[in-house]
């Protein structure tokens, strides 16, 4: 069995960074590289989650003007909503909701962002001890890498043009869409980035937009889930075991900035055909290994 130490780390942290944003499950790579490396258990189980703060780092950093510009602008536009509610008396609540909503884009944005963060939030919590004990093997990772194959592949069978062409044009009915595909990604192998994208092309969103709107939810649903394992893995690690992890953190966080851009130049002018066969021949592969 491979020791967790710095070494494995930046094994892990490569792996975790090329595949976080990339329609691929990056949880079922670490778990189909931990089996083969022999790194299994509560510790490995812990590490593979916890391991994709440096990629989510990553995305901060690559969308930081953006971020500041959501966050500026949602920190504006509530302080107006409060004065819109304040002074439209008599006038009812839908008008209100619908002139908000024109009136004020990141604010909702970031609203919907929250609706849609709580469908695979409330699932994985509720079975997050199921999901490790019993889908966190190469099997359920060969099974759902082809099955999200062919999910993929009929759906670029039959695009939709996209009607949803910037981020701050997405409405919340789009959101609760998308947040309700996520749910899928909570099977290991199903994958987040995949499952995200695929809702938000099936919403009606343009494939760059569909793409980056995948990275922003990426924020709450890894951040979350990264704090809340590596608060319960707080027992299980040692000092050297949280120095290890922090050196995969920051491998993933130089490995994911690189590829975010690579995926964004891609999707604007290629369809996710490629990572369709990519994870059928990977599922097909780990069958026959783990026969």
């Amino acid at each position: 069995m491979a020791e967790w130490g710095a070494a494995l780390a930046v094994i892990l942290g490569i792996v975790e960074g090329l595949t976080e944003f990339l329609p691929v499950s990056s949880t079922g790579h670490l778990i189909l590289v931990g089996h083969a490396l022999g790194f299994t258990g509560d510790v490995a189980a812990n590490a593979e989650i916890s391991i994709q703060l440096g990629a989510i780092l990553a995305v901060i950093v690559f969308e930081r003007e953006k971020i500041g510009r959501l966050l500026s602008g949602t920190w504006q536009e509530q302080g107006d909503l409060r004065r819109l509610v304040t002074e439209s008396r008599g006038e009812s609540w839908r008008s209100l909701l619908n002139t908000s909503m024109k009136a004020h884009p990141s604010l909702w944005f970031m609203i919907g962002l929250g609706v849609a963060f709580l469908p695979a939030a409330a699932v994985g919590l509720l079975a997050h001890g199921w999901i490790t004990s019993h889908l966190f093997t190469p099997r359920t990772v060969a099974a759902t890498s082809i099955l999200g194959g062919f999910i993929i592949l009929l759906v670029e069978a039959r695009p939709r043009p996209g009607r949803t062409m910037t981020l701050d044009q997405v409405s919340l009915a789009e959101a609760v869409w998308i947040g309700v595909a996520q749910c899928a990604s909570l099977i290991p192998g199903m994958s987040r980035s995949g499952s995200t994208i695929i809702g938000g092309l099936l919403a009606g969103l343009d494939r760059k937009v569909a793409t980056e709107y995948s990275f922003f939810l990426a924020l709450p649903t890894i951040i979350a889930a990264t704090v809340y394992e590596t608060y319960k893995a707080r027992a299980t690690f040692s000092d050297q075991d949280f120095l290890a992890l922090g050196i995969g953190m920051v491998v993933s966080f130089l490995v994911a900035w690189a590829v975010i851009a690579a995926f964004l130049a891609y999707v604007q002018r290629h369809t996710l055909r490629v990572f369709a066969y990519y994870r059928i021949a990977l599922g097909l592969m780990v069958f026959f290994v783990f026969r």
